[in-house]
């Protein structure tokens, strides 16, 4: 018998969900690179399993389409969030995920038994440069130069459970994404590795994002990605603290909200489910 998966995405950041109490994954990491493959596999920028938790209730552990694994991931987040309410495996609208990035509270609004939005608390932001982390002295990364082979690009940098340098440029939809984001990422100023966004600023309200994303690298759409390059966009006085982020499909709306913590709001969509076969 293969693996059940379901293949979801949030604004064409794609990803294979599997149950892992049913279908327990021996190696992820290899299961996610033959999965994700665009030509080889079943395409896809990752993918998640779903798993029970001894503290919330779900856990969620995702796997980049380099076998990495990631701390957390926004489209993830609201696509897993859909997966398990429409499946009978929960009848709450709120609830907590676990992540590597630790606790993640989703609200669902539902109409007719479906899922039509997520609005997920991706925590709070830290911008020290060892929390990011970033090789340097002690402070903010704010629009900082960095040195690639050919060029000087300027950071501002934001972890959000996971790593985002961000690059503010006049038009973010025509930067060459892959020359330029395995530079940034692989830099040796971050030891992590990092995920790499170009914002282009509308007005305060309303910012452009490209992504590049470590591990998976060009992807359509970063729930965390957004909040990154929303954040960014904050604290250099872009934008106010309630941003709409235009990406490639659609947009989500980034709320830097008064208690401290990030939330990203915005669709998830359920594509089809297959089956992956299983070597005997």
């Amino acid at each position: 018998m293969g693996i059940v998966f379901t293949k979801m995405h949030g604004l064409g950041n794609d990803y294979h969900f599997i149950d892992g109490a049913k279908y327990p994954v021996v190696d992820p990491a290899e299961l996610s690179r033959r999965m994700s493959h665009r030509h080889l596999g079943a395409g896809s920028d990752g993918i998640i399993l779903v798993l029970p938790s001894d503290t919330h209730d779900f856990a969620m552990r995702i796997f980049n389409a380099d076998g990495s694994e990631a701390e957390t991931c926004g489209n993830g987040i609201r696509c897993f969030a859909k997966y398990v309410y429409e499946r009978g495996m929960t009848d709450r609208t709120r609830f907590v995920i676990d992540t590597l990035a630790g606790p993640n509270t989703v609200e669902l609004r539902v109409e007719d038994g479906r899922v039509v939005t997520v609005r997920s608390n991706m925590g709070k932001p830290r911008f020290e440069r060892g929390e990011i982390p970033m090789i340097g002295p002690e402070g903010r990364v704010l629009e900082e130069t960095l040195e690639l082979d050919d060029r000087t690009v300027r950071v501002t940098c934001a972890n959000i459970g996971n790593p985002h340098a961000v690059i503010f440029v006049e038009d973010a939809t025509r930067v060459d994404l892959a020359t330029l984001g395995p530079k940034v990422e692989n830099h040796p100023s971050f030891p992590r590795r990092t995920n790499v966004e170009w914002v282009s600023v509308m007005d305060r309200e309303n910012i452009v994002m490209r992504i590049w994303e470590r591990g998976s690298g060009i992807t359509m759409a970063s729930g965390s990605g957004s909040c990154g390059a929303a954040l960014a966009s904050m604290i250099t006085d872009r934008t106010v603290r309630r941003v709409n982020v235009h990406l490639a499909f659609g947009v989500l709306t980034i709320e830097w909200a008064e208690d401290g913590c990030v939330y990203q709001e915005g669709p998830a969509t359920e594509v089809f489910t297959g089956e992956w076969p299983t070597e005997e």
